[in-house]
């Protein structure tokens, strides 16, 4: 095969692995009333704590229309709300609200529990040469791109 033509192919199994692994997760996210975008930046906040509303936007690659848009709805809902930056009046931070932050504790176990059946497919040694390998691939591709750093991998 070409070297064109492995690439292509790696994309084609890439890409297909992780929309199966996203479809299988997704569908409890999906169960439990939250789209996937609404998902990541409660996932996001939930691990991060309070993040600027662009850092927000880098960590789940959405646009700042996007984000505003997640955060709207997540704030209507009771689950998130905007805080003021104390050192810049420019700033806003989104951050969970007492209500998110206890949907998510009972709600991400069984995310992470199927996040594991998913990828329960490989064992530990090929999950993480997989890691391994993925990491190079995006450092590789980041370098290239000039739009994601090095340490986002």
């Amino acid at each position: 095969m070409s070297d064109e033509g492995l690439a292509l192919k790696l994309w084609i199994v890439l890409s297909r692995a992780r929309n199966a692994v996203a479809d299988h997760v997704r569908a409890h996210t999906e169960e439990c009333g939250l789209t996937p975008g609404e998902f990541a930046v409660m996932e996001a906040l939930y691990h991060k704590g309070p993040l600027l509303l662009g850092e927000v936007q880098r960590k789940i690659l959405v646009s700042s229309g996007g984000v505003t848009y997640l955060i709207d709805k997540l704030e209507a809902r009771g689950l998130a709300e905007r805080q003021e930056c104390p050192t810049d009046r420019r700033a806003r931070y989104a951050a969970l609200t007492a209500a998110g932050r206890k949907w998510m504790d009972e709600l991400f176990p069984e995310h992470a529990r199927r996040l594991t059946e998913a990828l329960a497919g490989l064992n530990d040694e090929e999950k993480t040469h997989a890691i391994d390998l993925l990491r190079a691939l995006g450092v590789h591709a980041s370098g290239l791109t000039g739009r994601v750093g090095v340490e986002q991998y």
